[in-house]
């Protein structure tokens, strides 16, 4: 079915900026929704941005003015451009995807953003 591979995670200090990128493959032309999560151990998971295949783009309000989501729809690729990272950024990043008849997650990437 639908596999989603995300990169670009890594270590970097405050101020500082990660791209990460997340692919679908598969039955990927049923998707009409990608974006990232977020989750520190013990606490919930967080929408930080999503994007509709139109390009209708969400964000978390503690990211707004510092990230940007946008995708590539003939590769199926949705990316998020992080600037300024703070510490409380740390946690590890999910890609998701959806169709109308189901969702998908990709294996997460490592965020760390420290001095």
């Amino acid at each position: 079915q639908v596999q989603l591979v995300e990169s670009g995670g890594g270590l970097v200090q405050p101020g500082g900026s990660l791209r990460l990128s997340c692919a679908a493959s598969g039955s990927s032309f049923s998707i009409y929704g990608m974006g990232w999560y977020r989750q520190v151990p013990g606490k919930q998971l967080e929408l930080v941005a999503f994007i509709t295949s139109d390009h209708t783009t969400n964000y978390a309000d503690s990211v707004k003015g510092r990230f940007t989501i946008s995708r590539d729809n003939a590769r199926n690729t949705v990316y998020l451009q992080m600037d300024s990272l703070k510490p409380e950024d740390t946690a590890v990043y999910y890609c998701r995807a959806t169709s109308r008849v189901a969702g998908y997650w990709g294996q997460g990437t490592q965020v760390f953003v420290s001095s």
